[in-house]
Order: C-alpha cells, then structure tokens, then sequence
C-alpha cells in the first residue's frame, strides 16, 4: 500500500453554545462565560437533584435550532422529536445522563459537505482536572449540535468547512462566543484503520492541528503493521498532539431512552414559518456588489469575516466616503495586519470612527499610500486618531515643488549612477531614486511630483 496516496476520511460533530437568557430546561441565567465564581447560576434542574423536573423546553433556543438549520438547507422534522437522556458517567455531568433531542433537520448541505443532523442539547459543566471540582454555571445551557457526513478528505478541506460553518453561524447573531464559538469533535479514519475520533477541540486552527497530527500517527502505525485502535483522543492545544483518552463509546454505551418529563416536540407550519431568517453571507456579498459598486473578489473578502463586513457597511454609510475605495484597503490592507498579527478583527483596537478617519486622509490624499499603510499598523494596536497623528507628525503629503526639488537634487547627488543609468534609459533606476526620495519624506512625498521632478533633472 502507497501510505501517500492512502485516502483520509474525516467527519466533524460541532457544538455551539447558543444566544438565550436562560438555560435549556430552567430559568437560571446562560452568562456563565462572565463569571469568575463557580456555582451561582444554578438550581436543583441544571444540577441534577433528586426529584427536581424539567421545565418547558427553552422556545426561544427552539427557534434559533430551527432556523440554523434551514440556512443549513436541512429537512425539518416536524413530529414526534423526543427528547432523550443520553447516559455516561462524567464528573460535570451531576444528573449522570444529557438531554439531547433527536435530529430537529437532515439531510442539509453546506459547502459541499452533506450534514447527516441537527439537534439541540444541553451543556455538561466544567471540570478542572488540576483540582478535581466541578462548577456548574454552564450545565444545562442550550447548545446546538451539527454532524457533518464523513465527506472531507483533507486537513484543509475540513478548515474550510469549519470557517464556512462558523461564519454563517455569526451571521444568525443567535450564538454566543465564549471565547471561541464552537467545539468540535472530529471523527478521522485512513483507508485500511479504524475511526478515531478527537474530543473537545476549541478552534478552527485547533481541528486543523488535529487533524494534521493524527493523519502523521495513523499513518506511522500502519507503516509499521501496526492496527490503528478504535478510540477517542484529546488534542493537546500547547504540544498540538492528540493523547487516548478512552475506547470509542458505541451509541449503545450511552443507553438512550426518551426522557419521561419531557413531551416529544411538535412544530406546527405556522411557527416554522415565522422565523425570520437573516441575511446570509452570499446574499450580503449580492448587496454589496449591487449598492456599492465594490469588485466580487473584495465583496467576497468581507463576507467571510462578518465583524470586517459590519465595518464596511458602516463606514460606507459615512458621507463621502467611496465605498469601492474602502473596501479595497480593508480587503488589502486591514486583513493582512489582522493576519501578521493572528487576530480576529474585533480583538483590534479598529472602530469604525478610526477607519472614517483613515479612509478620508486616503480618499482626499492628505498622505499618500506609504504613510497611510504605516499609520494602519500603528492605530490597528493603539488606537488613535489618524488624522491626529498626520498633524502631530508632519506626514500629510508634500507635493510642493520647491521642497520636493531640494530632496531630488541631493538624492540624484548622491546616487550618481543610479541619475546616469536612468538618463541612459534604464528605468529601473527610476523606483530606485524614488524610493530614496520616500524615505527622505518618510513616505510623505506626492509620488506624482516627485517622478516629475526626477525625470525632468535626468534629461
């Protein structure tokens, strides 16, 4: 067997926190990810005590289940979904079983990728496994769960799906980021092994992680006649490797059985109906070719990251401000800063008031290109005014003549034969002599007057 041509199989499970006032079953509040004392939105529903009863399923995370998974182009089920009890033995878990209902859509699809189900479920705790005790604030919280068909047969086909399926996801406005908007569990098999799923990984770039590191052991035992065990690992987010942490557990080792306290649920035509779906990505990116006249490729660029969407769209609405223009700098510009740094948008310190600023000293050439992007990575982590810091510093664009003619003369001066060879004809010298001339104003020359006044002192 070639181990390089091997085909990789890989399903993905992702959990998402949802967007509601109170948990699943009870009234206690859902902003655990705010708090820093253990065990005070809690009741003896979400802690699992004896003789306590569920209340009425929470309607308001019904309806964001719902609607996901229609914008996931799933069937809806509209009877007879029980609610069952899902039972393993773990210390978060006080009831010793989790509510989960059965799929609410099938048969979606999304970049491709066929998705088997979607369903709701409630949130186990958190334990910490330094100190061995629980806190409970999050069980019982709603979360939604998406299971992908094993469909993906590369790292970089699954991170692909994973920020498509995110993104979306940011877009209900109906998800909670709790320091990361998803966990995923990833479900990995090489041709010839069996399937080894990875528990509880954080991030996008973790799965990625993940994913690569395992293909690599699988790979490994089964180049030295090794049989790849069927079991579940956990991702190591600091050593990126993937540890065994148990065999995998079968659907019959869960023992489900349909809740007795819960009714199984019914949504009539009417409800289905009145939930009102947003603005997809690919619906925004139709209005923002169409209103604002902004390039496909830019347009595109902007609806794969909701908050730099947000951002455009607002600064658009700014009074003066090209729309086409602005789009292209925070296509271009913005997103490679984001990327050098590793960073989403929003952990920036950009608002919208500092990019109005910006654009306008671009729109208007009060600095040219260089100093505009220098001022971009100075205010993308300080945060202060462009337009300040253009005054305070002296960087608005020089395109007087007789100031610029001073600086050209001493360049050509000092580059002799650069002057020579352009006056030869090798325009390359050119960009030379410019440059220097740039870094003289420190970016601030007016690129046009300052080619005009080279070229006219090389004739």
């Amino acid at each position: 067997m070639d181990e390089e041509k091997v085909s990789v199989t890989i399903g993905v499970e992702v959990h998402v926190p949802l967007k509601t006032q109170q948990k699943l079953f009870c009234s206690c509040p859902t902003n655990y990810y705010e708090l820093e004392t253990p065990n005070v939105n809690v009741c003896p529903v979400c802690t699992g005590m004896p003789g306590s009863k569920p209340y009425p399923i929470n309607e308001s995370a019904i309806e964001t289940v719902v609607m996901i998974a229609e914008l996931l182009n799933c069937e809806i089920e509209k009877e007879n979904i029980f609610i069952k009890r899902k039972h393993y033995n773990y210390p978060d878990l006080p009831s010793g079983y989790q509510r989960t209902s059965e799929p609410i859509g099938k048969k979606g699809k999304l970049n491709g990728i066929g998705l088997w189900e979607v369903h709701i479920e409630e949130d186990p705790g958190r334990y910490d496994l330094d100190s061995g005790r629980v806190d409970y604030n999050r069980s019982g919280c709603p979360l939604i769960e998406i299971v992908s068909a094993p469909e993906m047969h590369s790292p970089e086909e699954m991170r692909n799906f994973l920020k498509e399926l995110t993104n979306l996801l940011k877009y209900t406005g109906r998800v909670a980021d709790v320091g990361g908007i998803m966990r995923a569990d990833v479900n990995i098999s090489i041709e010839g092994g069996s399937k080894v799923e990875i528990k509880n990984i954080n991030s996008v770039h973790g799965a990625y992680k993940a994913v690569l590191y395992e293909i690599v052991r699988q790979k490994s035992l089964m180049k030295r006649g090794i049989a790849v065990k069927q079991e579940t690992r956990g991702f190591n987010e600091k050593s990126l490797i993937t540890q065994s942490q148990r065999l995998k557990e079968s659907a019959a080792d869960y023992r489900y059985i349909p809740d007795p306290d819960i009714p199984p649920q019914k949504f009539e035509e009417k409800f289905i109906a009145s939930i009102e779906l947003p603005e997809t990505p690919q619906r925004l990116k139709d209005r923002i070719i169409a209103t604002y006249k902004v390039e496909p490729k830019y347009a595109d660029t902007l609806v794969r990251n909701k908050p730099l969407a947000d951002a455009f769209l607002t600064v658009a609405a700014e009074k003066g401000i090209d729309s086409a223009l602005a789009a292209k700098w925070l296509c271009e510009e913005v997103t490679a800063q984001i990327n050098f740094r590793g960073v989403e948008y929003d952990e920036t310190k950009l608002s919208n008031k500092i990019l109005v600023s910006w654009l306008r000293l671009i729109e208007h050439k009060k600095v040219t290109d260089i100093v505009a992007k220098k001022l971009l990575e100075r205010f993308i982590d300080s945060g202060e005014d462009p337009t300040e810091i253009v005054k305070k510093e002296g960087l608005a664009v020089v395109a007087d003549t007789s100031a610029l003619a001073q600086v050209v003369e001493a360049v050509l001066k000092e580059n002799s034969q650069a002057a020579a060879d352009l006056k030869s004809g090798n325009t390359k010298s050119m960009n030379f002599l410019m440059g220097k001339v740039m870094k003289q104003m420190r970016g601030a020359a007016d690129a046009d007057t300052t080619r005009k006044l080279i070229d006219e002192k090389t004739r």
